[in-house]
């Protein structure tokens, strides 16, 4: 009786919480990489140019004399050159 309910605990650890701490990971270490003058895409889908970091506070540019402030987290992706994601980070599945 003790075997099936540990492989159902293995199965549920390697398909669902594994994955998702990876993504945590790696969302983290992008949001502390995020420097001045990065391209991002906010979670709500606006697109600016890091202006100024302070602690949690990000200012982005959007445009000639626009700049909006969102919080560290609100930041979903870094875009390349190229104005596309350098590496997108996956939603969480809920």
């Amino acid at each position: 009786m003790l075997f099936p309910m540990l492989a159902i605990v293995a199965i549920f650890w390697f398909v669902m919480i594994a994955p998702q701490r990876k993504e945590q990971k790696k969302r983290k270490a992008m949001l502390e990489a995020l420097s001045k003058n990065d391209e991002v895409m906010t979670s709500s889908g606006i697109f600016g140019r890091v202006a100024n970091i302070q602690d949690d506070v990000v200012t982005l540019q959007v445009a000639d004399s626009v700049r909006l402030r969102f919080h560290r987290s609100a930041i979903q992706n870094i875009l390349g050159e190229d104005g596309e994601a350098a590496e997108p980070v996956a939603e969480a599945k809920s």
